[in-house]
């Protein structure tokens, strides 16, 4: 296992070439979108969309939700950094100023993002506070004209993730009203998360969970805007209900916390089930030692292990021995003298275990 470890390590730069060769350029991005990780605060940073790349080379990556007056007013351009290696990839960004999501778009294309998202779903209570998210679903003109200037500001496509409505409004009605509006403006395609927000009453962890999901709604616009790409979002916990939706006439399946958690039952075989290519042949334990030499980088920059392994402790989930590499990881990820060599005894840990389960 060691001497494994020093040979991934020494190949850093050829691992990154042999993903870059097959980065941007080798799909579109409407077509990565046929499978997308969703946007998550918290979770999709750069270091997650690096792990989720070496498990899917197809699918659409997302960054965590960027505002504009962040980067606008408050320069914060390190919020845009990202590894080559990610692409294809998408800049999410929160705003409901069209000038300055302009200006933050044109910052996002600047620094080669794939595709600039607006957010028209969070719900949260700071989001709504900045006026932006999920009540933007109550001004379908102003989230018009914030896509219209972007798109006059880039070339970078610009795309949009929303909810099927808020709070009282019934979603069939407020729906295709929406889309048709924010369509005129030039929009094409819509990531829909098939659940209502309730902006008074309910959580964010509330509203991902307790409204209910209402798929039949988003493939009726499937079939009011047939031009439009459109991917269902909201609840998607498994490849089979992804590969479901498609055989439904959906363009896109969106997935969140499951392919978060349970990274590698659904991005691991995504590129064979959902993009038609041949079987990768990778295991587990071969995507997290290709991990090694991203993280010894990442800590000769003065960064922590833990930023890296905390979006990695679900890749083993359900498998036998996967409690081992978990605990072992969140109980040593945070000292002072944890390395990529942590990673390495998790592993051999987890599978030491394993003959007792078999």
């Amino acid at each position: 296992m060691c001497e494994k470890v020093l040979e991934m390590s020494d190949n850093r730069q050829h691992l990154g070439n042999s993903i870059s060769q097959q980065k941007k350029g080798f799909t579109t991005v409407s077509t990565a979108a046929r499978l997308s990780v969703a946007p998550m605060m918290d979770w999709t940073d750069r270091h997650c969309r690096y792990f989720h790349r070496l498990l899917s080379q197809r699918a659409l990556l997302y960054t965590e939700m960027v505002t504009s007056p962040a980067l606008v007013r408050g320069g914060a351009l390190h919020l845009l950094e990202y590894s080559p290696e990610e692409h294809p990839v998408a800049l999410q960004l929160g705003g409901s100023d069209p000038a300055e999501l302009a200006e933050a778009a044109r910052l996002g294309a600047e620094a080669g993002y794939d595709e600039i998202n607006l957010n028209v779903g969070c719900p949260s209570d700071r989001v709504q506070n900045g006026a932006f998210g999920a009540i933007l679903m109550r001004d379908p003109k102003l989230v018009a004209a914030c896509c219209a200037a972007m798109r006059a500001a880039t070339d970078v496509e610009i795309t949009v993730k929303c909810r099927i409505g808020v709070d009282d409004q019934e979603p069939s009605d407020v729906l295709p009203e929406f889309i048709a509006r924010v369509a005129g403006a030039g929009v094409a395609r819509f990531s829909i998360h098939a659940r209502k927000a309730w902006l008074q009453g309910l959580s964010p962890k509330e509203n991902r969970d307790i409204p209910p999901l209402d798929y039949d709604l988003v493939q009726q616009m499937k079939g009011l805007f047939p031009a439009l790409h459109l991917s269902l979002n909201g609840g998607v916990a498994t490849l089979d209900v992804a590969e479901a939706a498609l055989e439904r006439g959906m363009d896109g399946v969106m997935i969140g916390r499951a392919a978060y958690h349970q990274s590698a039952d659904i991005l691991l075989e995504a590129d064979h089930r959902i993009f038609g290519d041949a079987p990768h042949g990778q295991s587990r334990e071969d995507i997290v030692l290709k991990m090694l030499p991203y993280i010894d980088e990442h800590m000769a920059k003065g960064g922590k292990l833990g930023q890296v392994t905390r979006h990695m402790l679900g890749i083993f989930a359900g498998k036998p021995g996967a409690r081992h590499w978990k605990r072992h990881l969140s109980e040593n990820a945070h000292k002072s003298d944890a390395g990529s060599h942590t990673v390495v005894t998790a592993i051999e840990l987890m599978q030491a275990a394993r003959p007792a389960f078999e």
